[in-house]
């Protein structure tokens, strides 16, 4: 098992979405507190654009501080709009993530499902106020012309296409089940591998967001079985999806490593801390020695 810096810690450090000089000058001190192992982002839009316009720039600097960049994530809101406009931007916009990951010889790319097309009276709609709301209370309003086989229809085909375009670039799709969005825990998201039905399209656990939504952890790794590509790991109380430091929340964390073990497997875990009580790379470090710790005892 490998242990990544998620690009959550860049995002907790300089906002959202990092510039190009804060994206540089975080993945230097991902590399300077001793990983080896990162994720990069882009937001759909300008900054996402941006990314794209320097992936030469981003390649040349991992290249030599000897970081690998893992998975990127393309955050692309528009992949689930309903509007044929909309989502085609998004296409667009996913083709960029495409080349920047190929360029920066990624593994992943990520997309995710994003709250359904309601509307929003209050949630988390990944602005730079409130993209780590983790409190958020989702309050939304059905529209008498919502149809949600239209949202789950638009959705599944632009992440069929998605995962066919990541083949072709020889990548694996992978989409994170979040609280309060389309696709929201473990069943949403096998529903989501069937409907999909691309063999390179698989799942994060992302273990905030599923015990906040209540899943019980070592099921939810069970189910996914040779789908779960990937890790996100912090902890919580259960009762929001706070993103701490293992050991300030109340995952059962031998439970979960054993789990692991018993499926075999062997993907990267990726350390998704924000909002810490102490210097943030201060808590990544800490967070890293303790699920090394766990990882170890369960024999992975």
């Amino acid at each position: 098992m490998e242990f990544l810096c998620c690009w959550l810690y860049a995002i907790d450090r300089y906002g959202f979405p990092p510039s190009i000089p804060d994206t540089l000058s975080a993945l230097r001190e991902i590399k300077q507190m001793g990983f080896s192992y990162a994720e990069l982002e882009g937001v759909s839009g300008p900054n996402l654009v941006s990314v794209y316009e320097h992936r030469h720039e981003i390649k040349d600097l991992v290249t030599e501080i000897g970081l690998h960049v893992a998975n990127f994530v393309p955050v692309i809101p528009e992949l689930r709009e309903l509007e044929e406009e909309k989502w085609r931007y998004g296409r667009e916009m996913f083709q960029k993530g495409v080349e920047v990951a190929k360029t920066i010889g990624a593994e992943f790319i990520q997309i995710d499902s994003f709250p359904p097309c309601l509307e929003c009276l209050d949630g988390v709609q990944y602005d730079s106020e409130n993209v780590t709301n983790y409190g958020a209370l989702w309050r939304y309003r059905l529209s008498p012309e919502f149809s949600w086989d239209r949202q789950w229809e638009v959705f599944v085909s632009n992440a069929k296409w998605c995962a066919q375009r990541a083949q072709d670039a020889g990548l694996k799709l992978i989409v994170e089940p979040r609280v309060g969005e389309i696709v929201s825990n473990t069943d949403a998201m096998l529903r989501l591998i069937e409907a999909v039905d691309e063999p390179n399209l698989g799942a994060i656990i992302d273990t905030a967001h599923q015990y906040a939504q209540k899943e019980i952890l070592p099921l939810s790794i069970a189910k996914l079985g040779d789908r779960l590509f990937y890790l996100h790991l912090s902890d919580n109380d259960g009762s929001r999806n706070d993103h701490f430091v293992p050991g300030d929340g109340t995952i059962d964390w031998v439970g979960f490593f054993e789990a692991l073990k018993i499926i075999g497997y062997q993907g990267y875990a990726g350390l998704d801390i924000a909002k810490t009580k102490e210097e943030l790379s201060v808590s990544y470090l800490k967070a890293r020695d303790i699920y090394a710790q766990y990882a170890s005892e369960a024999g992975l």
